[in-house]
């Protein structure tokens, strides 16, 4: 069966009904900007901070509820990406192209686009200040300001991807670069990393691992490679039951995995790499590479931290039912800026947009909320270029899967679901 004749054939429909829920019976009457409304207003009816996936989700939603005009989204950037396709770009599987578009076009119709960075929050006064000291007031506010690449916080980067043999999946300036390395590879070390703090798509660092090895294993190189992950964590995945198919798949392919091991620093001169032993402080290892790897430390947005609506990590303060903030009835967060003791994925993103929704709704007419969001994310472990195996899991790491199969198993329908089918519900119902 195909990707598309096994998704629309399932009875649940939990990973795919997030994307199109409520966007398919909507798209025709939303349409897209073609030319972005520019905000020249200092009050909105609901303002939301981040134009990713959370916060364009967001907005488009929040048009339906209050009308064109009375919403507003403040982003810098020009253009969006659809960041989970990257994998795929390293691996040489998609090109970056494919996963951009002009953020003017991705802008709901009828909500004003602020071109500006968010300098400050003050939800005393329910107010934030952009650049140059404008003021915008709210009376309702949804924070989707996403997480920060911090590759200064590892010696040597980020001036280190100047040098060949080095590259990153998490940046639309150095993804192409692990591309590059991997055909570039002849033999030694192929090095993958996972940092010691919280990530966006936590698979993502070891799906291009999987990728590589497929990689060289085709182009007649694998016998001259040493693939390792050296991860901070002390498990291959956070869910025990896509955690032991992981470590099949790491054990048929020869594949390394040390453990409590956190990148410190990049020789890219010198192709080394510098690793802390986390059970040992102060001990560290020096490993040569033909290829690395490199996911960068992340961490909130800096206008969150020490603000307000965060908690002492700077992470926006919600309820992890709700989406709710803790303290301001009248603010709310979605996706990876966020304190949720979840994943962070874009699938993820698109289950609590449906939970925010239905709990701004009720705020609106002075009700509680009752709707619940369980935690549910999804990560399509990528295996090969072929093959992915469907992890979906809640708040207690336990199993939450759509179809009547068993998940932790690689697929072929998986992979095609992940690459191509995904993408197309990401543009078309997620963000509309």
């Amino acid at each position: 069966m195909s990707a598309v004749g096994a998704v629309f054939s399932c009875s649940r429909l939990r990973s795919c009904v997030w994307l199109l829920k409520p966007g398919m019976q909507k798209m025709s009457s939303l349409g897209l900007h073609t030319a972005a409304r520019c905000a020249a207003k200092d009050y909105y009816e609901v303002l939301v901070l981040g134009g990713g996936a959370g916060g364009i989700a967001m907005s488009a939603r929040m048009k339906r509820k209050v009308g064109a005009g009375n919403v507003a989204v403040v982003e810098p950037s020009k253009t969006h990406y659809y960041q989970p396709l990257w994998t795929l770009v390293g691996g040489g599987a998609k090109q970056l192209a494919a996963s951009a578009r002009p953020m003017e076009s991705v802008i709901p119709k009828g909500v004003d686009w602020i071109k500006s960075q968010v300098t400050a929050l003050d939800p005393d006064k329910n107010c934030v200040w952009l650049e140059n000291d404008v003021k915008v007031s709210y009376k309702y506010l949804i924070i989707a300001l996403g997480i920060s690449l911090h590759y200064e916080k590892i010696k040597g980067l980020p001036e280190g991807f100047n040098h060949p043999k080095i590259g990153s999946n998490y940046s639309a300036q150095t993804v192409e670069k692990t591309w590059r390395a991997l055909q570039d590879f002849k033999e030694g070390n192929a090095i993958f990393t996972f940092p010691n703090t919280p990530v966006k798509c936590a698979g993502a660092p070891q799906k291009i691992m999987y990728l590589s090895d497929a990689y060289l294993r085709k182009t007649g190189k694998r016998s001259k490679a040493n693939i390792m992950f050296n991860t901070s964590l002390g498990v291959i995945f956070a869910v025990k039951k896509y955690a032991d198919a992981l470590l099949e798949v790491i054990k048929d392919r020869n594949l390394a995995v040390n453990y409590k091991r956190n990148l410190i620093e990049v020789r890219a001169d010198k192709q080394e790499a510098v690793f802390e032993n986390l059970d040992k402080p102060g001990e560290t290892e020096v490993h040569q590479y033909e290829m690395l790897h490199v996911t960068p430390p992340m961490g909130p947005p800096a206008v969150l931290i020490n603000s307000p609506v965060s908690d002492a990590g700077g992470w926006v303060d919600v309820d992890k039912e709700t989406l709710q903030h803790k303290k301001y009835a009248n603010v709310f967060g979605i996706g990876d800026c966020t304190n949720l003791p979840t994943s962070k994925t874009a699938a993820a993103v698109a289950a609590q947009s449906g939970v925010l929704d239905k709990t701004i709704s009720l705020v609106m007419k002075n009700e509680l909320p009752v709707k619940k969001y369980d935690g549910y994310t999804s990560c399509p472990l990528v295996t090969g270029y072929n093959k992915v195996i469907l992890a979906e899991f809640d708040y207690n790491a336990q199993p939450l899967e759509t179809f009547p199969i068993d998940q932790s198993k690689e697929r072929t329908t998986m992979y095609h679901m992940k690459a191509d089918m995904m993408p197309v519900l990401y543009w078309n119902a997620l963000l509309k």
